[in-house]
């Protein structure tokens, strides 16, 4: 039988591959080989990912990039659209209007 960390893939009790044991560096003393170690594994993983990830980034950025310039499209066509500005200074006038004809026609 191998024993634990001999390199054999499998465990002898259970049959199944070993599992990483998860570490806090900041507790326990490492050594810096075994510091070096890690960061390499980290950035390798991190490396790994990383096409993966700048694919999701740009998607995400696109998405909301459409999504702003659609929100900024509807406002300017909602915006030209409205004339009751227009109507509330139509009536706004005829009112002054009124308010001077009856100034001028007054007692």
């Amino acid at each position: 039988m191998a024993a634990s960390g001999s390199g054999d893939p499998l465990d002898a009790k259970s049959g199944q591959a070993p599992v990483a044991q998860r570490i806090d560096p900041t507790r326990e003393k490492l050594t810096p080989a075994q510091l070096y170690v890690m960061r390499q594994a980290q950035l390798a993983q991190w490396q790994k990912t990383l096409p993966q990830r700048r694919t999701r980034n740009v998607v995400t950025g696109l998405g909301i990039g459409a999504l702003v310039l659609a929100i900024y499209g509807y406002t300017i066509y909602s915006v030209s659209q409205e004339r009751f500005l227009d109507e509330l200074e139509d009536e706004a006038k005829a009112a002054q209007a009124r308010a001077m004809a009856r100034a001028s026609s007054g007692p």
